[in-house]
């Protein structure tokens, strides 16, 4: 098993040796703060109170579109609504819906109809089609809707100065609990830990009462921060609170799946991941792989590995199925199932998948699985370029540190390799093999 080869490489470069030294004094000194400045200071919705909203909100101009067809306007504000359904649900056929209904109305109407634009820039993004997104996004102007498309596409498409200048515009035009988040999601991308965590307190202290699904988010991309710090108490407390505003948010729940995993917790991270989606063959969801791969995991931790294989084997059909019609990306997750199985069957696969990712999607996230396929080719300068192009705006994030401690030591650079461990583990004195396997689970 590839996890094995991954494990007795850890030990080989002396990771555990570096780890032993400090990590419960770090975990001591950390997890005293509490969880008062993570607090929702509004009323949380009652339960059922934003699905039955956003329904009442798709019936409105449903209505209003039996009695005018041709109402552009009102099929833009559909598309918009389906969109929001979309993204709450991950169900992939809403999104299918708000496509459809935007570019008919954009077929009545051409001109003054940004949101029609907007709706499609963001299905372009939700399918990883990145350049149209950015397109839409500019030929929609600068907005406080448009902006964030361009931030967040650039992010993805690993073009961080662009993303850094569109959320300097952002900011100057919009002060806002979303606009700090976003540039704490750019700071990250540029190794600027503490200026990100300071944006996230920001963002937290200007969340408004109508901000319920923007106040879970940016509490979402905080504890992940902060696990990635190996901060998990922290961390636990913000995933807690978000589903405390919001019991079935998806990116807490699959976060605080990941931090159940790594701390032992199986079947809390089982129930976790299950609260997610239900995985159905008649509704395809975008989180159905997450929740696949997250319980074979689980299993296989457990030592229940002929459960686990099901598991495993379900999460391919998924991806494959996905990765086949091009609608909605997930080639990086397909590919590091297959790297994560060990096949050497599988690496030519896996490398023309990630080769076919990176052309739209050149992330650190992205680049890093690309440097791992081509080290499991033994190409390893390859790999050493590749893991060079994904730090190269700064990012400090333990897994590629590893990744290139790696590699440096396949390519005998022993100084290289203890340079690259010491960086990893002043970022997460807590990784270990664990930490690398759970951290693949995620979208």
């Amino acid at each position: 098993m590839d996890v094995t080869r991954r494990r007795s490489g850890i030990l080989a470069l002396g990771i555990a040796a570096l780890l032993a030294a400090g990590i419960g004094l770090a975990h001591a000194a950390r997890g005293g703060r509490g969880d008062s400045p993570y607090r929702y200071r509004f009323e949380r919705p009652a339960p059922g109170a934003i699905s039955t909203l956003l329904h009442a909100e798709i019936a409105f101009y449903e209505d209003r579109l039996a009695r005018n067809p041709d109402g552009a306007l009102d099929r833009a504000g559909l598309a918009g609504a389906y969109l929001k359904e979309a993204r709450i649900t991950g169900d992939l056929r809403w999104y299918l819906l708000a496509e459809q209904e935007a570019r008919a109305s954009l077929a009545r109407l051409t001109v003054n109809n940004d949101g029609a634009v907007l709706t499609l820039a963001h299905v372009a993004e939700a399918r990883h089609d990145f350049q149209e997104a950015l397109g839409l996004a500019r030929a929609a102007g600068p907005s406080d809707e448009a902006v964030p498309i361009i931030v967040t596409s650039n992010l993805a498409r690993g073009d961080v100065p662009a993303a850094s200048r569109a959320v300097r515009t952002l900011l100057a035009a919009d002060r806002s609990l979303r606009s700090y988040a976003l540039r704490a999601l750019v700071e990250i991308a540029q190794g600027q830990d503490a200026a990100a965590e300071a944006d996230y307190r920001r963002a937290l202290g200007l969340e408004e009462p109508d901000e319920t699904a923007s106040s879970t988010w940016v509490r979402s991309l905080y504890g992940r921060f902060l696990y990635q710090h190996g901060r998990f108490d922290e961390a636990r407390a913000l995933f807690t609170e978000a589903l405390r505003i919001l019991p079935q948010y998806p990116l807490a729940l699959t976060d605080l799946a990941v931090l159940d995993l790594r701390q032992g917790r199986y079947e809390a991270a089982v129930d976790h991941l299950t609260r997610v989606v239900t995985v159905t063959r008649d509704a395809p969801n975008v989180y159905d792989h997450v929740v696949l791969r997250g319980i074979a995991q689980a299993r296989d931790l457990e030592g229940r590995h002929a459960e686990a294989a099901r598991f495993w084997a379900d999460a391919e059909a998924r991806l494959r199925q996905d990765a086949a019609s091009g609608a909605y990306g997930h080639r990086r997750e397909l590919a590091r199932l297959l790297l994560t199985r060990g096949r050497a069957a599988d690496l030519p696969e896996a490398l023309a998948l990630m080769r076919q990712e990176v052309a739209v999607r050149a992330d650190a996230e992205t680049l890093d699985t690309m440097a791992w396929a081509l080290s499991r080719a033994g190409r390893w300068e390859e790999a050493q370029q590749t893991i060079r192009r994904a730090l190269r705006w700064g990012v400090r994030d333990a897994r590629f540190y590893y990744r290139a401690a790696v590699i440096a030591n396949a390519l005998g650079d022993a100084r290289d390799a203890r340079a690259n461990l010491a960086l990893m583990r002043a970022v997460d004195p807590t990784f270990d093999a664990r930490a690398l396997d759970v951290s693949l689970i995620g979208l």
